[in-house]
């Protein structure tokens, strides 16, 4: 090793604040081997080791376990190859920074629905876990729902949570179109006006499952909108009356159009 300082292995526990047994524990594995040993048997450690080393504990605080590492351990002769590896570390802590923001935000809203529940309820704590978990955004109705919807809910979507979000996006959209009807004075009795009721009415039907005792549920939901998202409150709250206006003129024409329904 020519001039090199070498460390034996209390200096080199010491320098990275680790304890003897564990680099002991890691020259049995084959994880950091001595660069040297002395003529008495003790172990010589270099400064490369000390980089070593460096990289296997970022690694092993990063959650890795150490046949993980053992396999992503790469030469470390060259600059290149020092800078490789530290490339590579960094991405991990990268990933692992802003995999902790989403748990920080996560625990977060989950205090925020805990206060607005205002009741101590960890199934539905557990659900918004879920939710969460799911990157479901939609998270803030969860505790708004009644047993049988949030029942109807669970068995419908949860194991299928991209339906449950196609179906939650087709309602935001359904929402704007609303939005843009009313905004330009479309009669409820208009072509659009039924276009868009009969896409609303598809989509309480694709929700309910065709369960129709469901529905004065949801119109609950809809009547109370203290605690919903104020966005959503506010563009619901418009289109209320412009809603109920078109399905009734849409069942109307529906009765007119089905055989036997008519008058």
């Amino acid at each position: 090793m020519g001039d090199e300082k070498l460390l034996t292995v209390g200096e080199l526990a010491g320098k990275l604040g680790v304890t003897v047994r564990t680099l002991q524990y890691y020259d049995r594995e084959g994880l950091l081997r001595p660069s040297e040993t002395s003529e008495g048997g003790r172990r010589l450690y270099s400064q490369k080791d000390m980089v070593s080393l460096h990289q296997i504990l970022a690694l092993k605080h990063l959650g890795f376990s150490l046949s993980e590492i053992k396999s992503m351990r790469v030469s470390l002769s060259t600059p290149q190859e020092v800078a490789a590896a530290l490339e590579k570390q960094h991405g991990l802590v990268t990933a692992q920074i802003e995999q902790l923001k989403n748990v920080l935000a996560a625990i977060g809203i989950l205090r925020d629905e805990v206060l607005r529940i205002n009741d101590v309820d960890f199934e539905k704590y557990a659900d918004i876990i879920m939710l969460l978990q799911q990157g479901n955004g939609n998270y803030w109705i969860w505790k708004l729902l009644d047993d049988t919807l949030a029942g109807h809910i669970k068995d419908r979507f949860f194991k299928r949570p991209d339906v449950g979000m196609k179906l939650f996006n087709t309602y935001k959209t359904l929402v704007e179109q609303a939005v843009a009807l009313k905004n330009k004075n479309e009669p409820p009795d208009s072509d659009s006006g039924f276009a868009l009721a009969e896409k609303w009415w598809d989509m309480v039907m694709e929700f309910t499952g065709g369960d129709m005792s469901l529905v004065p549920n949801l119109m609950a939901f809809n009547d109370d909108k203290s605690n919903w998202d104020e966005d959503m409150a506010a563009k619901q709250k418009a289109i209320d009356d412009y809603i109920g206006q078109i399905l009734t003129h849409y069942f109307e024409r529906k009765a007119l159009l089905i055989p036997g329904l008519g008058g």
